[in-house]
């Protein structure tokens, strides 16, 4: 973790091998364009320890691959008690993992907690759906859903590094 940055944000879905690797990668390029990188830490991680070291699901590298986002670093791991005093904001993917992180996360740090598309502008859903059981299209509609959440998450950031300065 980038100890330097002034806001550190933690993506979440179930595995840490689909939705929350595809954010990370999203928001890592998107902050890197604004020239963010530096003041504004990303990482993702899973509420289970199914796939804890793996790389991201292969269909999910090329989705992201082929709109110029790098998902190859990356390597599954499980959200750990810690992340919820070194996260600034923890965002999960849908409401069960939303729920999942609720459980386990001390009471005065629930407030970090939120949805992802929350911050989504251009569709009206509230969770990224899960793309693991099928095609390409849904790691497409991933992609959507994530590209538009990261954009309206990013305005934000920008006021919220204003407001520090």
């Amino acid at each position: 973790m980038d100890q330097d940055a002034e806001v550190k944000i933690l993506l979440c879905c179930m595995g840490n091998i689909c939705r929350s690797p595809t954010a990370e990668g999203v928001m890592r390029a998107r902050l890197e364009s604004a020239g963010l990188a530096q003041r504004i830490w990303v990482e993702s991680a899973g509420t289970h320890a199914y796939h804890v070291g793996s790389r991201p699901d292969p269909r999910a590298l090329d989705a992201a691959a082929a709109r110029g986002i790098d998902l190859a670093s990356i390597r599954a791991r499980k959200v750990t008690t810690d992340d919820f005093e070194r996260f600034d904001r923890i965002y999960a993917m849908d409401r069960d993992n939303l729920r999942n992180l609720e459980k386990v996360c001390p009471p005065a740090m629930r407030h970090k907690i939120a949805l992802f598309l929350s911050h989504g502008r251009r569709f009206g859903e509230q969770e990224v759906p899960d793309p693991y059981y099928g095609g390409p299209a849904g790691f497409e509609r991933v992609l959507d859903l994530i590209e538009d959440a990261a954009d309206g998450l990013l305005q934000e950031l920008r006021q919220v590094l204003t407001q520090l300065r």
